[in-house]
């Protein structure tokens, strides 16, 4: 006879996988894809259904930032924007790190009003990262961190030239997502990777890591990319 509780969490698991996919359907509108994660987050449904034990995003994401970042001072003095911060996974984990300068961009309002009362962030943005110019001031953060914002009908391809502009000459872009996005992602496939290889050429940033993590996400692999802005050339 199995264990009921390790059953009861598989049939979780599996629910959880399937309110995941459904917000990163394809073909679906970004609008749309907020409005179901503003239904995901009601009665902090998301929070229970985004557990460590399916989703390692954050504590990935929090890792990897602190990697850079190896006394108390330095994570005291980093300005760090949590990007498609969803309820505050990645805050709450650079907190546990000792980061407090932290802010948070997110669409969806009803996410963020979870991430707002758990006393994380100084500030909190309203916005989509799609290419648009955002309000906040060009060279300002030391570090953008995503974990999981990038999917179907999410993150684009041009949000990267924004992530550029905010981050200060010398400062991280951390990218965490499913590796198989890369493929599956229409947005993405032979478009992502190259579009980061074409900024490099371009003196935009310089590739410091590009590292696979299994068990990202529902036993699935991730895939993290660690990017230092650089010095605009005269």
């Amino acid at each position: 006879m199995g264990c009921p509780f390790r059953e009861d969490f598989r049939i979780a698991e599996d629910e959880s996988c399937a309110c995941n996919d459904f917000a990163h359907e394809a073909g679906v509108p970004r609008e749309e894809i907020t409005r179901r994660y503003a239904l995901w987050a009601e009665n902090a449904k998301y929070e229970r259904d985004l557990c460590e034990k399916v989703y390692k995003g954050p504590s990935i994401a929090a890792d990897t930032v602190a990697r850079y970042f190896p006394g108390d001072d330095l994570r005291r003095a980093a300005k760090i924007l949590d990007v498609a911060a969803g309820s505050g996974f990645v805050g709450q984990k650079l907190k546990e790190k000792g980061f407090y300068m932290i802010d948070a961009l997110e669409p969806c309002g009803k996410m963020l009003q979870l991430a707002q009362e758990k006393g994380i962030y100084r500030q909190t943005f309203q916005n989509y990262l799609n290419g648009h110019i955002l309000e906040i001031k060009a060279d300002y953060y030391d570090v953008a961190v995503i974990s999981g914002g990038m999917g179907e009908g999410h993150i684009p391809c041009k949000g990267l030239n924004e992530l550029i502009r905010i981050v200060r000459p010398g400062g991280l872009i951390v990218i965490v997502m499913r590796e198989e996005y890369l493929q599956t992602v229409a947005e993405y496939r032979d478009q992502l990777e190259p579009r980061m290889s074409e900024l490099e050429v371009q003196g935009r940033w310089k590739r410091l890591a590009r590292n696979l993590h299994p068990c990202y996400s529902f036993h699935n692999t991730g895939v993290v990319f660690v990017y230092r802005v650089l010095e605009p050339e005269l």
